[in-house]
């Protein structure tokens, strides 16, 4: 390797985090600098000169400070790139650079703060063990299924007599707790707090436990005072194990009618006959199970390659990842109506959720990784063509749009990251020693 230091010093600032001081000799720096001075005379127009033939030190003089620059860079990055690889270490993120010396004649002094991926061993990763459930699909699974199907057909009949258990009321409703609105109780709460047309089920454990069942004989027109205990692990911490007072009005009492599952039922979802239904939902129900047992072995597989493996980590990439999943549970919640009060109340918990989960991924990352350099695992331009394809049939969006968005957001990265973990895991469950779970393992 050519010699480009006069010294090379490393100090750890952390177990992932280095100091590299560089000194590169004086003889280095002037031949960078003349090749730089040489590069620019080949290209530089000057007034009463021909291209590239205007004289070294007038072009030295002209481009004085874009040749320094260059110089600089090329002695940079060409130093910094040979120490890495001498000392073999891998970067990760962006080397924070303090330059201290620079100059024509002298040797160039600088230091550089590099985080870089984690020393460990690798450890045994051929016949890690997995338990298979060997649940199959029983006629009560079945049944299930297909009473399902019947609620999305179920309709509801408008009744002139008392509600009972099984029906339908459609209320308004203001509560109170404390004798207070409950707002005041939990500002985030609004929708415990007044609700006009609200459609609740009969019975004893719909909307908050306790309330439904107390609708029933009431009808058309009536109005009732609710009383309700808020559970001790109630959703809203701030009512958690108080007592609710409920004004309700009765605007409707409706009749569940679920169809009747036959042979028209079964023709209303295209199958040929009862039977054929039950072929159908049996077979749908089975590879929704097979599925589940493949990502359970996989998830255990996973796991266990990981349990054996402590490492500290790359700071700022955990925080880069805790970041990532804080604005993804964010846009989740929001998406679903979460107010913005309530997501800032538990801000806390969604930063400490977040970084444990961005802890364990950034692991995932280094140990796979280096699994698929061991076995030779590669991810190829295809695979990364086929998921681009399969994303935008989901999202239906042009392959090329959603490639050059992804490109331009730098999520190419993380598809190819994606890719090469499930490659990795195919890997592991392919060695793995996978048994039946015993009978008492699948209640």
């Amino acid at each position: 390797m050519e010699r480009l230091f006069v010294n090379v010093t490393v100090e750890n600032l952390g177990p992932c985090k280095k100091l590299l001081r560089l000194e590169i000799e004086p003889e280095k720096v002037d031949a960078v600098f003349g090749e730089i001075t040489a590069s620019f005379q080949h290209e530089a127009r000057l007034p009463g000169f021909r291209p590239g033939k205007a004289p070294k030190d007038m072009v030295a003089k002209r481009f004085e400070k874009e040749i320094e620059e260059e110089a600089r860079k090329k002695l940079l990055s060409e130093s910094f790139r040979k120490a890495i690889e001498e000392h073999k270490f891998t970067v990760v993120g962006r080397p924070d650079v303090e330059e201290i010396q620079f100059a024509r004649g002298q040797a160039m002094q600088f230091a550089i703060t590099t985080e870089i991926a984690p020393e460990f061993e690798l450890p045994e990763y051929k016949g890690l063990p997995a338990l298979r459930d060997n649940a199959r699909v029983t006629p009560e699974d079945i049944e299930r299924a297909l009473r399902l199907l019947a609620d999305q057909r179920t309709q509801y009949h408008t009744l002139a007599r008392e509600l009972k258990a099984g029906d339908v009321a459609v209320i308004n409703y203001t509560g109170t707790c404390e004798g207070k609105p409950i707002t005041e109780t939990a500002p985030t709460a609004r929708g415990l707090t007044e609700k006009k047309n609200f459609w609740v089920s009969v019975d004893a454990t719909s909307f908050i436990p306790g309330f439904g069942g107390q609708l029933e004989g009431m009808k058309a027109g009536d109005k009732r005072t609710v009383t309700v205990d808020f559970p001790a692990d109630f959703v809203v911490p701030q009512l958690a194990g108080k007592k609710g007072v409920y004004e309700v009005e009765l605007v409707e009492a409706k009749e569940k009618v679920a169809p009747v599952i036959d042979e028209a039922f079964a023709k209303a979802y295209g199958a040929e006959n009862l039977e054929k239904l039950h072929a159908g939902v049996r077979a749908d129900l089975q590879n929704e199970l097979n599925t589940k047992q493949s990502r359970a072995i996989r998830n255990q597989v996973a796991q266990t390659l990981l349990d054996k493996i402590q490492i500290a980590l790359p700071e700022s990439l955990v925080e880069q990842e805790t970041r990532s999943i804080v604005y993804s549970i964010v846009h989740e919640n929001t998406q679903r109506g979460t107010p913005k009060e309530e997501i800032d109340a538990q801000k806390d918990q969604i930063y400490g959720t977040a970084n444990a989960a961005a802890h364990e991924r950034v692991k995932a990352h280094f140990v796979f990784q280096r699994v698929a350099d061991k076995e030779g695992v590669r991810v190829e331009q295809m695979d990364v063509l086929r998921r681009l394809q399969e994303m935008a049939a989901q999202y239906k969006v042009p392959v090329d749009k959603l490639y050059k968005d992804m490109q331009k957001s730098g999520r190419i990265e993380d598809i190819v990251n994606q890719i090469l973990t499930e490659k990795v895991v195919d890997l592991l469950v392919q060695f793995a020693r996978i048994e039946d779970a015993p009978p008492a393992a699948n209640a």
